[in-house]
């Protein structure tokens, strides 16, 4: 005859302060008995999240936008003249910009950034604001240079555009004839802090 094997049932009550049972060794018996519940008070002290996850950061919406907008700049690598071998300086291993997050690109079309670097010719102007309408929004413009502020050493001559923002808004100013590219570097930084002060007028 085979043998029988006996199953005990053992109850355990909902109280874990007097749950006593053979059917849990002692040790976890202790550990339940150590189980006390903690009454909530909502709206006092910290919030329910923040005691449920602690080092979670809360920021709106729009900075968190703004942040990745300025933190990933891609500026359209064109150039119109001289200071355009100022502006390719600054995009070598020297200066080093894609630790600001700055990655130049050759399309408008992926391009959030146009920089102007250079004399802008009436015969060039339909060409420039051509490129800045094929640019996804936002966009930005930074005017580098003298010439392509207000026309430089050339701006008394008739064929000369007196200033790119004629034809596209500019939202930074680089003097110097050329500017160095520190010069530009800083303008990226003023460009980055404008972003982040104009967060949620953006697209209203």
């Amino acid at each position: 005859m085979a043998d029988k094997t006996l199953i005990e049932i053992h109850e355990i009550q909902d109280d874990p302060q007097q749950a006593i049972s053979d059917a849990v060794s002692p040790d976890i018996r202790r550990e339940i008995k150590k189980l006390t519940p903690t009454e909530f008070h909502p709206g006092q002290g910290q919030a329910l999240y923040r005691q449920l996850l602690p080092g979670i950061l809360q920021f709106p919406a729009d900075w968190i936008i703004a942040w990745g907008r300025k933190s990933s700049l891609w500026p359209m690598t064109f150039g119109l003249a001289c200071c355009a071998i100022e502006m390719i300086s600054t995009f070598m291993a020297r200066h080093d910009l894609d630790r600001f997050g700055i990655i130049p690109f050759p399309s408008p079309r992926q391009s959030d950034v146009m920089i102007v670097s250079g004399t802008v010719t009436k015969k060039m102007a339909p060409a420039v604001k051509l490129l800045y309408e094929q640019m996804p929004y936002p966009k930005w413009v930074i005017s580098m240079g003298a010439c392509a502020t207000n026309g430089g050493p050339y701006t008394r001559y008739d064929r000369v555009l007196q200033g790119v923002d004629k034809i596209v808004p500019v939202d930074v100013y680089v003097p110097g004839c050329p500017p160095r590219p520190e010069a530009l570097m800083d303008a990226f930084l003023a460009l980055q802090k404008k972003i982040m002060e104009e967060r949620g007028k953006i697209g209203r």
